[in-house]
Parts: C-alpha cells; sequence; structure tokens
C-alpha cells in the first residue's frame, strides 16, 4: 500500500490532521514535539464505483466501503515527530522523523498559515512568522537529508565511477534503495539537475542540486496551509504563490469536529463535502450547536470544504497520478469465487499494465498470466495492456 507522511515543524496541526484524515488517535497539544513516536492510521481516497454503471444495486467491499456509488478506497498515512530546522543534523526529533520517512511515497506539508508559531514550533505573536519560510525550511532540511545519506561516500563513489566505468545511477541507486527510490528515479534526476555529467567533477552544491531534483521525484509534496479558519488571506495567498507547489488551505480542526460528530451519530457528513445535516437539532447542547454553526459558517464561504480530504486525495491522484482499478474473478457477474461484488479496489500508477495489477493481485497470478479480460468491453487484453482508471478486469492465469 502507497504510504503518505503528514510532516511539518511542531504546532502547526499535524497530528490534528492526521487525525481527521484517519480517525486514529494522536496526541494533539498546544506545545512542540507532542507527537514522540510516529502515529500510523488508514485514511481513504475517493474513487466512482462501477457498480451503478452496470445496473447492480450495490457491491461488497472487503477493504473499503461504498457509500451512494462512492468507493472510498483505504490508503496508508503516519504522522511523524515534528521537524525543526537543523533536523538533518539531529536536531529535536530529527533522525527519527527522517527515518519514518523513508518508504513514504508522498508528503503532505501542514504549515500554520495564521504564522502563529515560530521556526522550533512555539506560540509567536498573531501573524509575525511568514509561512512561506516554513516551506523554504522543510523543503531544505529534506534536500539535506537526501544529500547527507551519501555523506562523505559520494566522493568515493565518484572516484570508483570514473575506475571501473560504471554509470553513476547504479552506483546512486544502490545508496538510496532503503528510501524507495529507484535507479529510473535516479537517472530522472540527473538529468532534471543542473549537473556536471561526471560525478568526479561534482561539487557539495551539485550534491544538493541532486538531492533537490531527487526529493521532488521520489517524495513529492502538497502543502495544506492549515488554520486557514483563522489566517489571513495575505498567508494563505502568499502561500498559493509557490511556484512548483500545490497548496491547499485546511481548517484540520473542522474537519476532525466534523468526523467525531459524524461517527457519533450527531451529522450525517461525507469527508470533503462542502455541507453537512443535523440529524437531530434538539439533541445538540449549546456548545455542540455553536460550534456546528461556527464550521457551517466557514464550510459556506470555502472552495475545498476542510480540505483534509482534498489534500489526501490530490497526493494520491495527482501527485503521485494514481487511478483506481477493480480486479474480479467473474467478469459477468463482477464477483470474487464468494460472490462478493467488485470486493477489491488498488490503486495503482497510471500507465500499469494488466500483468502489474495480476502481480498486484497476488505473485502467482502475476508469474503465471495467461491473460485478463476488460468487464466492460468483454474483450480479452494482453499482459502489456495499459489500464484505466476505473477498470474492472479479470486475470486468467495458469496453474
Amino acid at each position: 500500500m502507497e504510504q503518505l507522511g503528514v510532516v511539518g515543524k511542531p504546532n502547526v496541526g499535524k497530528s490534528t490532521f492526521f487525525s481527521a484524515a484517519t480517525l486514529a488517535p494522536a496526541q494533539i497539544a498546544n506545545y512542540p514535539f507532542t507527537t514522540i513516536e510516529a502515529n500510523r492510521g488508514v485514511g481513504f481516497v475517493k474513487a466512482r464505483c462501477p457498480h451503478p454503471e452496470f445496473g447492480l444495486a450495490g457491491c461488497n467491499p472487503r477493504t473499503s466501503r461504498c457509500e451512494g456509488g462512492v468507493r472510498f478506497v483505504a490508503v496508508e498515512m503516519i504522522d511523524v515527530a515534528g521537524l525543526v530546522p537543523g533536523a538533518h543534523l539531529g536536531k529535536g526529533m530529527g533522525n527519527q522523523f527522517l527515518d519514518d520517512l523513508r518508504q513514504a511515497s508522498a508528503l503532505v506539508h501542514v504549515v500554520d498559515a495564521s504564522g502563529c508559531t515560530d521556526a522550533e514550533g512555539n506560540a509567536c505573536a498573531d501573524g509575525s512568522r511568514d509561512p512561506v519560510e516554513d516551506v523554504r525550511f522543510l523543503s531544505s532540511e529534506l534536500d539535506e537529508w537526501i544529500a547527507g545519506i551519501l555523506g562523505k561516500n559520494w566522493e568515493r563513489l565518484a572516484k570508483r565511477s570514473e575506475a571501473e566505468g560504471t554509470k553513476a545511477e547504479v552506483l546512486l541507486a544502490d545508496k538510496y534503495a532503503g528510501l524507495g527510490i529507484t535507479e529510473p528515479d535516479i537517472k530522472q534526476a540527473l538529468h532534471n539537475s543542473p549537473v556536471p555529467e561526471k560525478f568526479a567533477k561534482w561539487t557539495q552544491e551539485d550534491l544538493l542540486a541532486f538531492a533537490s531534483a531527487l526529493r521532488h521525484l521520489s517524495k513529492p509534496m502538497i502543502i495544506a496551509a492549515n488554520k486557514a479558519d483563522v489566517a489571513s488571506e495575505a498567508n494563505v495567498g502568499r502561500l498559493r504563490e509557490l511556484e512548483g507547489h500545490l497548496v491547499i488551505p485546511t481548517a484540520a480542526e473542522y474537519e476532525l469536529a466534523l468526523k467525531r460528530a459524524a461517527k457519533s451519530g450527531l451529522i450525517s457528513y461525507t469527508p470533503g463535502e462542502r455541507r453537512f445535516t443535523v440529524n437531530e437539532p434538539g439533541k445538540l447542547s449549546p456548545p455542540q450547536k455553536k460550534a456546528l454553526d461556527r464550521i457551517a459558517e466557514f464550510l459556506s464561504k470555502s472552495e475545498v470544504g476542510t480540505g483534509v480530504q482534498l489534500c489526501v486525495e490530490q497526493a494520491f491522484f495527482k501527485l503521485l497520478d494514481m487511478m483506481v482499478v477493480y480486479p474480479v474473478e467473474d467478469e459477468g457477474k463482477l464477483t470474487d469465487k464468494d460472490g462478493n461484488v467488485l470486493p477489491d479496489a488498488f490503486l495503482m500508477k497510471r500507465g500499469k499494465t494488466a500483468r502489474d495489477l495480476a502481480y498486484k493481485v497476488h505473485t502467482d497470478l502475476g508469474k503465471h498470466f495467461i491473460r485478463a479480460i476488460n468487464a466492460r468491453t468483454r474483450r480479452v487484453i494482453g499482459a502489456e495492456h495499459p489500464l484505466e482508471d476505473a477498470d474492472v478486469i479479470k486475470i486468467v492465469a495458469g496453474a
């Protein structure tokens, strides 16, 4: 399962964002380094379920749920310890923070858009901290971390590359394998960064330029401009003007309140929507009514709801360019061997093939792949046939 890392300096609402997205327990408090151990949970991205299109009354998801033709597909999320300047040198919880991020495929950087927390995560005068600086420092820390993985070895690797005639991407891929970074990632980063062709001619500045290019490819990041309910339009605007960054205003506290109210039955609310319905107004206490009224007013003015669900979905669908595919065993009834309708929904990168889906379902299916069948067209497709969003596919494999 692809993993989404929730990152940021302390005390910006990072753990609140994580809890709002997953409803997993996380310690939340108004002081730095509340999060010591990484919190892990499961969030969801929304996708259209094929069952209405096929005229079916419903489906039987095993690892997700379906509501009104909308499939909620599970994704793994991790909330790591807060990052402060100098984290790559071990300052704060830096070493643990960075180690926890190794397998994250993408990152959500939660920023205090209100400007009310300083570089260390301590409370400061309203608006005195420029949130753009938080984006810059975290990006810099990640670049330093990625560059630091080579450490002093990069000079030795350069000499080895020169002596053996081994391509730099081969040697670098071996060093970065622990971050889930592949040789094609390395090759593309070398192409994208302004570094000398010969590894032996690199400077420390070249190494940092390469690390930055590699970060953009291997750990793409979306900016959650959090505390948007109290942030100035100027602050949010400055964040949105950052070149090369996808920025979404968020109100994580409101999303968490809505999720909890929905779980208790007080309201009906679909994550990502700009409205909710109070089920029994007479059961609301005065404080509850006041809080929900305040949230409803915010949602009426927001173009993205609370923004939390959108951040998660944009991370997978835009940053990682993924789609949802539905494997079945009976292409006529859209069922598995037990008769469950559309039981599974898998996130896959665009461009992946029928054989890739077979391997994702089970290694043996991939190894013994014969053909696949598209349930919509009833046509046989080959191993290298590229899949499309919302495809319903049967895999046929040998013994």
